[in-house]
């Protein structure tokens, strides 16, 4: 019964990661809201776990436990770099990637005639959306931490229900 929990999990798993893609490239392509690098990045833990889910799902001899906790893992990774894109936003420090620099000095003339024809890349300290208050960022933290905490505690939530029925017997 444990491997239909996994499964149930890896299911789930797959589907709120092809959701949260579409959502964002929704609100990408549709409602124009450019993603700054981080933002690009914190799409990639979703692919990894649509990918891992994917291939236990439809591998026979695959340890879906073992891919949950992967997976696990992979969430609680996201979490912590949402959680320091959040801290960029809030300014509570800056970021080591280049988000939307603009402290290079033109070596020449055509240099700064390419600089003013490119368009600078977004800026990872500026918040596009918010809902109540929150930006992406922060749901972003809550969901990877969820999804986290289900895949680490999916076979230990089934336990502790077959004992509970067992005692009720």
């Amino acid at each position: 019964m444990i491997e239909n929990v996994d499964k149930l999990i890896l299911r789930l798993i797959l589907l709120v990661g092809v959701c949260v893609l579409v959502i964002v490239f929704m609100a990408q392509s549709i409602y124009q809201l450019e993603p700054c690098i981080l933002c690009k990045f914190q799409r990639i833990p979703y692919f990894a776990a649509i990918l891992f889910a994917g291939m236990a799902l439809h591998i026979k001899k695959a340890d879906q436990a073992g891919t949950r906790k992967v997976i696990g893992f992979v969430f609680i990774i996201s979490a912590i770099l949402a959680f320091y894109h959040n801290g960029v936003e809030q300014h509570w420090w800056s970021t080591v990637t280049s988000c939307g620099e603009t402290n290079k000095f033109p070596q020449s003339f055509e240099n700064f005639q390419n600089q003013l024809m490119t368009k600078l890349p977004k800026r990872c300290d500026e918040i596009d959306w918010t809902l109540f208050g929150w930006s992406m960022t922060i749901y972003n933290i809550l969901l990877s931490m969820t999804l986290g905490v289900v895949c680490f505690s999916g076979g230990l939530f089934y336990k502790m229900f077959q004992q509970n029925l067992k005692q009720e017997n």
